[in-house]
């Protein structure tokens, strides 16, 4: 996800602006850029684009929303039509697993890698291309008539989708060379994300009970045909003045780590944690991830920076960035599967009950911003910790039968907890870092989400994949308990490696 937007010559360089635009990922408000120091003598000068009017750029910036909306959408709209596809493809949990994980796995696996090609090939390019691509698979998808045509179409729009979300960003950074507007465009940005977390569960379940399932992907449609449309007409191209050398064994053996590792955690409980497909998984992850590690400490320009991890700072972010989006991953898919599998709730019903989530997600996520501004991010980490895990512990201990209110202030409580993470983490991953680092290593903190959320799928699916009705309230209390745990684990961060104000 190398992004290297350009502007006039008296912009930012081109450094900050990639930091911005990488930690920016779906769902993670990016600090506010900052003018940087000139270029050293001889360095070249970003890729000068279209100068666009204030209309204008605010244009560029609606067209990039409305994709960042999109992948947002897919993601929480399919999670309540979850049980509606188990029914109309014969799936079990392992399969419904894999249509949320195929998505997810091939995104996190593709992000760096599509920032970079779009460096090197036109950010307008990649980005209709990403469109495309994600709708093409939206529509395989919708007419999947069976398990496996649904899941390769998942990891089809995964594709598509790690096209659109860096390099949209990239985009609009490049279009607005202003540091105080462009500020404001990634807060704008930032806020997208909880607005589709927000839209997606009910919109989901409206459609699925109204035009069934298949209406989920159905939806994608006419907004990529839009956005489509109108990035030909507004959409100026740009490119990075010295775009990075691609790393395609280290992309390779990414892919093959990630998905070793969730696939692991899928398939172990359904197959036996020692049956020899999930041996032969575990060695493919060893493997892989010695492969990798190998790689990478031997490249000038490998895929993932392994000299970042050696700070402190970067890797209790990228750990922090993990345990969020794990901790998301689980609430919900379990939240889901309780609602309609449990308590009978329509999908539309189960929707609404996510929405003290969402609505605790974006209203907590500018306030983040604007506390680790302020402050520093100490303060919104331990706060992240401390409402993350009492809205865990609070599912983890309620009784079966419940009533309402009591799970819709734990879900408020665990959406709380997530819109106050985003910011102190991005703040956190690249604070202290020269200019040159600190894009690689926002990209690397929002494939850290990525795979959160994947590993989360995999863990709360594997927990209750042999629960009858009855008893999934009893079999999703481990995963209630793993969201507060990782709670406790931000909470521990905010006063070990997060740093202070200076």
């Amino acid at each position: 996800m190398t992004t290297h937007p350009s502007g006039p010559a008296s912009g930012p360089t081109p450094g900050p602006v990639t930091a911005a635009a990488e930690a920016a990922a779906p769902g993670a408000p990016a600090p506010s850029p900052s003018p940087a120091p000139a270029p050293a003598p001889g360095a070249p000068a970003a890729a000068a684009g279209p100068v666009l009017g204030r209309r204008g750029r605010w244009t560029v910036l609606a067209v990039c929303c409305l994709s960042m909306f999109l992948v947002g959408l897919d993601t929480t709209i399919v999670n309540v039509g979850l049980p509606a596809i188990g029914a109309g493809l014969a799936m079990d949990t392992r399969g419904l697993e894999w249509t949320v994980d195929a998505y997810t796995l091939v995104l996190a696996s593709l992000l760096i890698s599509s920032g970079a090609l779009a460096d090197r090939f036109g950010r307008r390019r990649v980005f209709r291309l990403g469109l495309t691509v994600f709708g093409a698979a939206s529509l395989l998808c919708a007419a999947a008539p069976s398990a496996g045509l649904l899941v390769a179409g998942r990891a089809v729009q995964g594709v598509g989708a790690s096209m659109l979300s860096p390099v949209a960003l990239a985009i609009v950074v490049n279009a607005m060379p202003d540091p105080r507007e462009r500020a404001q465009a990634i807060g704008v940005w930032a806020s997208v994300f909880g607005l589709s977390m927000a839209a997606g569960p009910v919109t989901g379940g409206a459609l699925v009970e109204a035009l069934g399932w298949r209406a989920v992907f159905w939806v994608n449609a006419p907004v990529v045909a839009v956005a489509l449309l109108l990035s030909v007409f507004f959409v100026p191209e740009s490119r990075a003045a010295r775009a990075r050398r691609p790393d395609l064994l280290g992309q390779v053996l990414l892919v093959l780590l990630v998905g070793a590792v969730v696939g692991a955690l899928i398939e172990g409980p359904h197959l036996g944690w020692t049956s020899p497909v999930v041996l032969g998984l575990y060695v493919l992850a060893a493997g892989a991830g010695a492969a990798f590690v190998r790689v990478a400490s031997r490249r000038p320009e490998p895929l993932v920076d392994l000299a970042l991890f050696r700070r402190p700072v970067f890797a209790g972010a990228v750990l922090g960035a993990v345990a969020v989006f794990t901790a998301l991953g689980v609430a919900l898919l379990l939240t889901t599967l309780y609602l309609q599998g449990a308590r009978g709730w329509t999908p539309t019903a189960a929707g609404a009950a996510t929405l003290p989530m969402a609505l605790g997600a974006t209203v907590c996520a500018p306030l983040s911003g604007r506390l680790t501004g302020r402050r520093g991010p100490r303060l919104p980490l331990a706060l992240a910790g401390g409402f993350l895990a009492a809205g865990g512990l609070c599912l983890a201990v309620l009784p079966d039968g419940a009533g309402v209110p009591p799970l819709l202030v734990a879900y408020g409580l665990v959406g709380t907890g997530f819109g106050f993470a985003n910011a102190p983490i991005t703040n956190t991953a690249v604070s202290g870092l020269p200019p040159d680092r600190a894009g690689v290593a926002g990209a690397i903190t929002s494939t850290a989400r990525q795979l959160g959320s994947a590993v989360g799928v995999a863990v709360a699916g594997g927990l209750v994949a042999s629960a009858a009705p009855a008893g999934l309230a009893a079999a999703s209390r481990p995963g209630w308990a793993l969201v507060t745990a990782c709670g406790a684990l931000l909470l521990g961060l905010a006063y070990t490696t997060a740093r202070r104000p200076r």
